[in-house]
This record gives C-alpha cells, structure tokens and sequence, in this order.
C-alpha cells in the first residue's frame, strides 16, 4: 500500500487541494483592473508597465489591452448584467473584477464559453480565496444564458420612450454624459447622430503618430509602418506594434498624438496675423504634446514658445517632451496661468489647452467615464472662463489665441467663448471647430480662434 505520507497524497489518501492555474494574459488583465480600481490608476500608463512585468509582447499583449479597455469601455453594461444574475445585494470588489472580465470574454470577444468562464474561475480562486470560486462559475453561466444583444433588450429602457435610457445600458455611458454629448451634438446639427458617437467612444482606436517638423518626416515614419492620414500633415497612423520601439519616437523627434491634438496645434500656427510673430504662449502646457509641435511649427518660423504649466511635476514631462527641438522653445516654467508672471501684451500668439472633463476622449481613457460627474463641470467652467480671460490679456492688439478642449460639452466650449466674450469688447471670435470621432476618427477636441482687437 502507498504510503499516504508521500508526495501527492494526504493523510488518510485525499487527495491534495487544486491549486488555481491561472494563465499570465488575464492574471495582468486582473491586475490592471486592480490598480484602476484602488489606485486611481489610468488604463493607459499602467497597462504597458503591467505587460513588461508579466513579459507578454505579440499576441499576448493585444489580448490583455483588448480584455482590458473593452472591460473597462463597457463596464456599466456588465455590471448591470450581472446584478441580474447575482443572488444576493453585493458581491466582493475583487470577485467583482474577474466576474467583469469574464463578462468581456463571453459577451465580446471570440473567447469559447468554456474557456471563458473556467478562466475566470480560476482567477477568483487564485486572487480571492475558495471560497467565492463556486458562486463566480454559477453567476457566468447565467451571464452566458443569452448574448450582449439579448441582455440589452432585457435589461435596458424602451429605445423609443427612454433614447437616453436605452443608450446608457446598450452602449455603457453615464446617463448624464450621454446626456451632455446628445446635447452637444444638436448644438452642432448633429441631433441623430448619438448611437454613432457613443459605439465610437466603444472602438478602440489607432495609435497615430505625430512627425514634428524639422526633427522628423513623415517619410521616415512611414518607412517603419505608418500610413499618412491626410488630415494633419504630420500625422501617421500605426497598424500595429509598440510605437516606443521606432526609432524617431524614441528619440523625442516623434510622439504619439492623437490627429485632433495636432489640428489644434496647426490651428494655433496657422491663424492669420499681421504685425510681429515671434513670441508664442502656452498656457496649459503639460504633459507636452501639443507643445511639441507648437515648438517645432515655430522654429520653422523663428518664433520661439514659452510653455506654462501650473505643476512642476508636469512640466518635467513637458521638458522631457520638447528635449528634440529646443530653438523653438523660450522655455518651460511652473506656474498659475490665471495669475501670470510675464506682462500683458507679451505674446503674438496664445493656446489655451484648458483643463477639461475628457469626455472627448473616452476611447482612449476608457476609465474617464465613471470617474466623472456632472458636479465636476462646476468647478472646471469658472477655471476655463479665467484661463481664457487670461490669455486674451497676454495678446498684444490684433494677436490671436486658440481655446481648446478635449471636450464636446457645451458648457465647457461655446458656453464658455460666450460667456468670455459677452463680459468685454475686446475680443472677437473669427471660427470654431468640433471634431467627432465617428465623423473625423479623431478625439472628439473642441477649438475656438479668437482675436484681440
């Protein structure tokens, strides 16, 4: 007889407890998950980290960015979904993150049913305990009962009696931000537009590079893999790939940057102007981006910028993200830009890249949707109305300033020209802008060209 002492067995010949094997993809999906949820952490910046950590590159790395944002994208959606499975009122957080997951995996992606929930299991075993194992495998089977659609037409408003209602459960947007983006669209004559503009937000977009002039061609971007959009005339669009890995990029000659960043930025160069046009403003300047360019756009023309941003921690990144064209910089300082340092008058040309509520950005920060409120905006529209005061102050006569948001809110963008413009005469506004992913494939970025007279 063998003796029960031996490896693989247990006194009394049981045999040892299943230890969870859970597959590197989706131990780092769950991590992420994690570190968005306690840490505030953004999707973003903390899924490259994650994916290093764990070694996944290729198909293993598409797959945990896939699961990741598309859980994170439609995570109001699935967490109806399953509340209509759940047995009783809660459900542990960190149970919740696995059993959200395994929602993606069952109701969007080419992932078997099996495998699906199996897998989720095994991650709530391995993270949790035992204990919640058998409750998660039994709230998946009823998830898997029916497919995202049918969920839908169970769980969400009459479309025809509730739009609103309907759009926030089928396609995983607040209430109040579909709300606001329904408004703004029929502000712009866009009224039936809003089922495109949410399921855009719900794509995951394309990494888009930007070339900066003087620095870098375009040419030298599309010999690594990108295609030229024809928007920008910087802007290349990647396939596929880890843009850190081109050279040019690297090397701060080239970033990544959304099409509709660039278009502001060419928007802040291009305007027309008489007189002097050597002293460049701008006043949100952090992270960097759109400084980059501006920089770069400038020293094609012998103008220099100054870049203001109001943390210091940010304006390191601005530094970091200008190191390749200096002549075009007059240099990055910290500081409140309603409250200037340098006198008024002083610049031919402003940008204001105002804080702002992102809602224009969703698809790319797919976390930004449920950690925003509508309060938020009451705090953020007095901030924009003095930011853009500010930088009318610091045009000389005739200059020019671009008032930006990565946002298509009323409140934040013509509300706020408005309310500018109605306090004082001494600004007139010459064009606005509003770009739409579904129509541009762009963020959805807000610019208004004003002109000091």
């Amino acid at each position: 007889m063998a003796d029960p002492r031996r490896r693989g067995s247990r006194p009394g010949g049981r045999p040892p407890a299943r230890k969870a094997a859970v597959d590197a993809s989706r131990l780092a999906a769950y991590d992420v998950l994690k570190a968005v949820r306690v840490d505030g952490a953004y999707t973003n910046l903390v899924l490259p980290t994650v994916l290093r950590d764990a070694g996944l590159t290729g198909r293993d790395a598409a797959f945990v960015t896939e699961l990741v944002s598309g859980t994170i994208r439609r995570q109001g959606t699935y967490d109806a979904i399953i509340r209509a499975c759940l047995d009783r009122p809660r459900v542990e957080a960190k149970v919740l993150d696995a059993l959200r997951l395994g929602a993606h995996q069952l109701l969007a992606m080419r992932v078997p049913t099996h495998a699906a929930i199996s897998t989720s299991v095994d991650l709530v075993r391995a993270r949790v305990g035992p204990g919640p194992a058998g409750f998660s495998n039994a709230v998946l089977r009823r998830v898997a009962e029916h497919d995202l659609d049918g969920w839908v037409r169970r769980l969400a408003p009459d479309p025809v009696r509730d739009p609103h209602g309907f759009a926030t459960v089928a396609h995983a947007h607040p209430r109040w931000v579909v709300d606001a983006l329904a408004e703004s669209l029929a502000s712009h004559g866009r009224a039936g537009e809003l089922e495109q503009l949410l399921a855009a937000d719900n794509a995951a977009p394309k990494v888009t590079l930007v070339a900066r002039p003087g620095a870098c061609d375009v040419s030298e971007l599309e010999a690594a893999g990108g295609v030229a959009t024809g928007r920008s005339p910087y802007a290349v669009e990647l396939p596929g790939g880890d843009p850190s890995g081109i050279t040019a990029v690297a090397e701060g000659r080239a970033g990544v940057q959304d099409e509709g960043s660039q278009l502001v930025a060419l928007a802040t160069a291009e305007a027309l102007l008489d007189g002097p046009d050597a002293h460049w403003l701008d006043l949100c300047a952090g992270p960097g981006g759109k400084t980059a360019l501006l920089s770069a756009l400038a020293a094609q023309r012998g103008a220099r910028v100054l870049a203001n941003e109001l943390q210091e921690h940010r304006a390191q990144l601005v530094r970091r993200g200008v190191r390749a064209v200096p002549d075009g910089m007059l240099g990055v300082v910290a500081g409140d830009g309603t409250r200037p340092a340098w006198e008024q008058g002083a610049f031919d040309r402003v940008l204001v890249d105002a804080p702002c509520s992102g809602l224009g950005a969703l698809r790319r920060r797919p976390e930004a949707r449920w950690r925003k409120s509508r309060e938020d905006l009451t705090g953020l529209v007095p901030l924009q109305e003095s930011l853009l005061r500010a930088a009318l102050e610091a045009l000389r006569p005739e200059g020019v300033v671009v008032y930006a948001t990565c946002s298509p809110v009323v409140a934040e963008t013509t509300g706020v020209v408005d309310a500018v413009l109605a306090a004082g005469d001494d600004a007139r506004l010459e064009r606005t802008q509003q770009l739409w992913p579904h129509v541009d494939g762009t963020d959805a970025m807000f610019l208004a060209v004003l002109r000091r007279t």
